[in-house]
């Protein structure tokens, strides 16, 4: 069979000294780890939603206003993300994630102290800021324990942490709302956070393929300068603006549309307008959080086997992450008009879930294309672009919920805006993403020669 064409000579083996039985126990510890340290990072996000009727009671404040304290989690997430993703070549992973979960716990307190719209603000501006770089800066440091040919399912595992925390905290911390009231959710995170600090620190070395930062004597001249050597690769500009990293950004975008609505939202508009209780939404929202997880189990372990047959990274990574986009924004225009029932259910699976499959996937074929000298900096755009949607979203879905003629209306026009964004996104990805085409262009030499057909030796089509 042939064999990937993903992998570089540069990273298909550690470097030397690296006893390969256990490096690659250490990897999966460190996985672990990062999954972990997903599953807290979403289960920060989903708090404020799954608290957001309860709190909104409690502080008499309107939709529009909960949906700008929402956004507010965003307002420097994507720079966050930016800039840390330019300094990830000069500071350990190691460091870089313990100081993001350290400051995880701290922000919880604002709101702790003092119960008010400002301090919820304040926290979640913090928040973001420590989590704006945790998915790219995360996956960069798994990258250093796994060859290019086997990231698919530890990308997906990764990413999977999000969907994993979601369908395990959202039941917990309900019950930790309803019982014990809605601050102690925000407790309860403070101190899983600090935890994870605990532990990371004698675990979380950087691994052994690629991104390994030299020491200054090391150096050449021009890298001591601050100037990346050519072995860098293409400009940034030029990795930036090519098919396969801005169809990447787009099924980015179009998931994280999804992600934004469905955290801040999806809560109370089970609670509001079907009429479930704050138990019965938070199952429903771990039963979507299982199918995104089973999706992003089985798709991308599924797309490495495509991989190894030859199949090219346009066909398995490139389609599938627009196609996921694109069918979770069909089943999203359809919700408002379900009606109740199983069909409702299986709608809000499909348009809260479906989209999760974009986001390991556009994370390898960014990878593709993108020499790993640059992969960190990149990594830290396509995330801070990527995310973009949380900024507004949740504001922008409360303004029209509070304008609308009734609240029905209000969530129904939300809902299909949304569902035209993301359509449009998924298109555009399906069409623009090509990595073998687009590694060529940015490096003839180094890139890989088209994957033969399993039947023949004429190339696979891009």
């Amino acid at each position: 069979m042939p064999r990937s064409t993903d992998t570089s000579p540069a990273e298909s083996s550690p470097r030397p000294g690296c006893a390969p039985h256990r490096t690659e126990r250490r990897a999966w510890v460190v996985l672990v780890m990062i999954v972990v340290f997903m599953m807290i990072s979403y289960a920060d996000k989903a708090v404020l939603g799954l608290a957001a009727v309860p709190l909104m009671e409690e502080l008499g404040i309107g939709k529009s206003t909960y949906g700008l304290i929402s956004s507010s989690f965003y307002l420097l997430f994507s720079l966050s993300g930016l800039v840390v993703g330019f300094f990830s070549a000069r500071i350990s992973s190691r460091t870089l994630l313990l100081t993001m979960a350290a400051l995880w716990a701290i922000a919880q307190l604002p709101v702790l102290l003092v119960a008010a719209v400002p301090s919820l603000i304040a926290g979640r501006v913090l928040l973001g800021v420590a989590e704006g770089p945790a998915a790219s800066m995360s996956m960069h440091a798994l990258y250093k324990w796994f060859p290019a040919g086997r990231r698919g399912l530890p990308s997906a595992l990764q990413i999977g942490g999000a969907a994993l925390g979601t369908a395990v905290s959202a039941p917990l911390l309900t019950w930790l709302i309803v019982d014990h009231g809605w601050r102690s959710a925000f407790v309860a995170l403070m101190l899983v956070s600090a935890a994870w600090c605990l532990v990371w620190p004698f675990v979380g070395h950087d691994g052994p393929f690629g991104g390994e930062r030299k020491s200054a004597g090391e150096r050449k001249p021009t890298e001591r300068a601050g100037r990346p050597s050519r072995a860098a690769g293409p400009p940034l500009r030029a990795l930036l603006t090519n098919g396969t990293v801005a169809g990447g950004i787009l099924s980015a975008f179009g998931s994280h549309w999804a992600l934004a609505l469905s955290s801040a939202w999806l809560p109370v508009y089970l609670q509001v307008q079907i009429g479930m209780s704050a138990t019965g939404a938070s199952t429903v929202i771990s039963g979507v959080s299982v199918v995104s997880l089973v999706l992003l189990l089985s798709v991308p372990a599924y797309v490495d086997r495509l991989k190894r047959r030859g199949v090219s990274s346009r066909r398995a990574d490139g389609i599938p992450q627009g196609a996921a986009v694109l069918v979770a924004g069909c089943a999203l225009a359809l919700l408002p008009f379900a009606g109740g029932g199983p069909v409702q259910l299986l709608l809000t699976a499909m348009a809260f879930g479906c989209h999760a499959v974009a986001l390991p996937l556009h994370y390898v074929t960014t990878a593709t294309v993108v020499p790993d000298a640059r992969r960190g900096a990149v990594f830290g755009v396509v995330a801070a672009s990527g995310t973009l949607p949380g900024l507004f979203v949740p504001y922008l879905t409360g303004h029209l919920v509070d304008n609308a003629a009734t609240e029905t209306a209000g969530y129904t026009a939300a809902f299909l805006l949304s569902a035209g964004v993301m359509a449009v996104c998924g298109l555009l990805a399906i069409v623009t993403i090509r990595p073998e085409r687009d590694a060529r262009r940015l490096s003839p030499a180094a890139a890989p020669a088209p994957a033969p057909q399993a039947g023949g030796s004429k190339p696979v089509a891009q």
